[in-house]
């Protein structure tokens, strides 16, 4: 049986990675905290600016790698296929209350995304 925190971890990620970023920021409370290696990120609003251009612009693909979870935190690990990268592995540890992600601890490397904007694309 699947719990209910990394239901709602898997169904964000499934969104997100889909391009529906208005299913995604549904599983997120308006105060939700991602701290990412970008920084802090606070409320959803600023979640969705840190996601959409990601999802719309730059991810290809999303390969599941494992996940786990119990009633109120859930941890996903992935792999992305990006444009800048041919792999670029995550990991997210999410907070879920009442149903909704709280916080998210998003851990990825930066450097070919840095690199990939430097060279102005």
């Amino acid at each position: 049986m699947i719990s209910s925190a990394l239901q709602i971890a898997l169904a964000h990620h499934a969104a997100w990675t889909g391009k529906d970023l208005d299913l995604a920021m549904s599983y997120l409370a308006e105060d939700v905290v991602c701290e990412a290696p970008a920084g802090r990120i606070e409320g959803v609003e600023a979640y969705r600016a840190f996601l959409a251009p990601l999802a719309e612009h730059v991810l290809i693909r999303a390969e599941l790698i494992a996940a786990f979870g119990d009633e109120t935190t859930a941890l996903i690990m992935y792999d992305t296929e990006t444009v800048p990268a041919a792999s670029a592995p995550a990991a997210e540890c999410f907070t879920v209350r009442e149903g909704l992600i709280v916080h998210n601890r998003f851990v990825f490397d930066r450097t070919p995304f840095d690199a990939f904007a430097r060279r102005g694309q």
